[in-house]
């Protein structure tokens, strides 16, 4: 794997985001990825509800905006910086990526402070997570 494959899939990821063309996510995710929620222990394995989780946050996020992007010299992780709104509360996190040699994502965590921002999204994710899994 190249940081030339990952910064690829990183203008992929971006594009997906600023046209949202959701039908990019699908390309991006390999079968086999996990996605490590900041309210949940437990991570949620697998494309279907990695999908889902990815899709319906981007709904809840309100003038979401990424600053920096930091990359392992390997080339297989990054790290995103974003903020966001969810209703009246801000927020501050990061996204770290794993690669795959392919350039799909295997791995995706997710870190946000403040507890107010942490806890308004935990609300409004659980309840289309339990829609989800019914």
């Amino acid at each position: 794997m190249t940081i030339e494959t990952t910064k690829q899939a990183i203008a992929h990821w971006h594009n997906m985001l600023q046209s949202r063309d959701m039908t990019i996510l699908s390309d991006l995710l390999a079968d086999e990825v996990v996605f490590r929620s900041p309210v949940a222990f437990n991570p949620y394995p697998g494309k279907p509800v990695v999908y889902f989780i990815l899709t319906n946050v981007i709904q809840v996020f309100e003038n979401f905006i990424y600053h920096r992007e930091f990359y392992s010299e390997d080339g297989n992780h990054v790290v995103l910086e974003f903020s966001a709104n969810v209703g009246d509360k801000k927020l501050k996190g990061i996204d770290m990526i794993q690669f795959n040699n392919q350039g799909q994502i295997i791995d995706f965590e997710v870190m946000i402070r403040s507890k107010s921002g942490l806890d308004a999204l935990a609300l409004q994710m659980g309840q289309r997570m339990q829609a989800f899994q019914k």
